[in-house]
């Protein structure tokens, strides 16, 4: 009767653990048979997830069961609590329950407790946390790369992760995508050289693959901090047509523009020391502090505000489904007062 919980705000290492259980759990001749995937936010499917996962595999290999937006760590119903004690004596060796929520697992529920209480007591189960690092926390953000690196058998210096780092940010997705790029690129400039040893991925070939890209947002970044919103925007739209990611656009540039706001600030605060701005600005090199002093002086704090609101305001509407080219004309192209005078 394994149970994995599986619990965080990283999708993309969720997805990558689950689907390692179900690749290592089910044979794939027998997939349509053994595997359900259930929606935890729908009461009469969480009913049924506890209902299959009684159930014996058919076939070979074994059986899986995934509640996706699990509710039995983070608040269900009395019915739904007792059917989950009754059924979790019940779940047979090779059936496998796979948990999954964003959220942390609340520990003072009874539900809680006693799945917590199963997976101790079996060696096949498992509580596994994904936790995205946040903006500022530069030592979190160069953790999550090395373990992607690893994940992918690659290595990198310490200073070729900083480069990752600054390019792309805590995009776990986007990193992973960057780094089976460099990969293959790699493979091939090697050869195709294949070899069980992690292979190591050179500062040159990131600058290549991942800065080239930022580099045009980040000429996009200056550009709106200028005030030359109509050349931005057609920048905006070559790179879109070209295939850029739109999320991955407004990320470098929501990047950029918070790092702005936050050395305005410190500084406006008295505060001169670089690795100190740096650390709390989430900012991985020091050096680049001096280059944005550079590029922010003269603007205001009201402009930078309002630059950073018009970004989230573009990030929120193309994740909404507006199409990205309208989301960024629609709230570049808003004049206010601040914008106009800068």
């Amino acid at each position: 009767m394994p149970i994995h919980l599986i619990w965080g705000d990283d999708y993309e290492a969720c997805n990558r653990e689950i689907e390692e259980i179900i690749q290592t759990v089910i044979d794939p001749s027998w997939k349509s048979f053994n595997y359900s995937q259930i929606d935890g936010t729908d009461p009469k499917q969480n009913f049924r997830a506890l209902e299959e996962v009684q159930s014996a595999p058919l076939g070979g290999g074994g059986r899986v069961v995934l509640v996706r937006r699990s509710p039995f760590c983070n608040g269900c119903s009395i019915e739904l609590a007792n059917k989950l004690e009754q059924a979790i004596q019940l779940i047979p060796d090779h059936t496998y329950l796979i948990l999954n929520n964003s959220n942390k697992p609340d520990k003072r529920l009874k539900t809680t407790k006693l799945i917590e209480k199963s997976i101790k007591s079996n060696t096949l189960s498992k509580e596994k946390s994904f936790l995205l690092p946040l903006p500022w926390d530069i030592n979190g953000q160069r953790n999550l790369v090395k373990n992607i690196l690893y994940k992918l058998n690659l290595k990198m210096n310490n200073e070729t992760i900083d480069l990752v780092v600054e390019s792309i940010g805590n995009d776990s997705s986007l990193i992973n995508t960057e780094l089976q790029k460099l990969s293959l690129l790699s493979e091939a400039l090697n050869n195709n050289l294949n070899t069980n040893e992690p292979r190591e991925i050179s500062k040159e070939l990131v600058r290549k693959l991942i800065q080239n890209n930022s580099t045009n947002a980040l000429e996009i970044a200056n550009l709106l901090l200028k005030g030359e919103r109509i050349i931005a925007l057609n920048k905006i739209q070559t790179l879109l047509k070209n295939g850029e990611p739109a999320l991955r656009l407004i990320t470098t540039l929501t990047g950029q523009s918070r790092g702005w706001l936050w050395v305005n600030l410190l500084d406006s605060h008295g505060n001169k020391d670089v690795k100190e701005i740096a650390k709390l600005a989430g900012i991985a090199n020091p050096k680049r502090i001096f280059v944005i002093r550079k590029q922010i002086q003269g603007k205001s704090l009201e402009l930078l505000l309002e630059l950073m609101k018009k970004l989230l305001n573009i990030e929120a509407s193309i994740k909404s489904g507006t199409n990205p080219m309208d989301s960024f004309k629609d709230n570049l192209l808003t004049d206010s007062k601040i914008m106009t005078n800068n």
